[in-house]
């Protein structure tokens, strides 16, 4: 009965959004001690919405394709929310106070928020870190439109010659849906609660 409990909380766990799903507005805490969600940004046309943290290499490695990002697709209706949802007791390197210093260090020109109770991970059904979720408002609500990756080379952005999460909101920005709407986010393990 135990194993059978166990099968059925992983498998919860790890749901989460599909493409095609209106995923939920969050109000999250960004490093400037404010807290923010989706609808404060009224003139947006959807959202690239980052799961990442300080610690992870990965993370580290992708860190100028993130603020590059924001900086090419912010002023086109598409800004990065960058969400840290690593819990700072397993991995204290991923701490509120750590992240406002790399922010101020990397001069992010997104927010950068902590999701301190792990539910907004866990509703978008993000494992690693960096984990894009590409939404695009519509009447509806924000639906999801990309999941994955964004990029194929994770150490050298230089060498990624497909620009997943680029060519996805193009796609968004001439009235098209993505060819590519789904792949394998390649990053660290979320830092789950113990008792999550």
């Amino acid at each position: 009965m135990a194993a059978l409990g166990l099968v059925l909380i992983s498998q919860t766990f790890a749901q989460g959004y599909k493409v095609g799903d209106t995923a939920t507005d969050f109000k999250l805490k960004n490093v400037n001690e404010k807290t923010l969600s989706l609808a404060d940004m009224p003139s947006a046309k959807g959202y690239i919405v980052i799961f990442t943290c300080n610690h992870c290499p990965y993370a580290q490695a992708y860190e100028q394709r993130i603020i590059d990002l924001d900086k090419k697709y912010a002023a086109k209706g598409y800004p990065v929310i960058a969400i840290n949802p690593n819990d700072p007791k397993v991995q204290p390197e991923d701490s509120f106070a750590e992240m406002q210093k790399r922010a101020r260090q990397k001069k992010y020109p997104f927010p950068y928020l902590f999701d301190s109770t792990q539910d907004i991970a866990k509703a978008y059904g993000a494992t690693r870190t960096p984990q894009v979720y590409l939404l695009q408002k519509t009447a509806q609500g924000n639906v999801v439109e990309y999941i994955g990756a964004i990029d194929n080379n994770t150490e050298d952005g230089s060498k990624a010659d497909l620009k997943y999460v680029e060519t996805a909101v193009d796609a968004l920005l001439t009235g098209k849906k993505p060819e590519t709407s789904y792949t394998r986010a390649i990053g660290c393990t979320i830092k789950w609660k113990k008792d999550s």
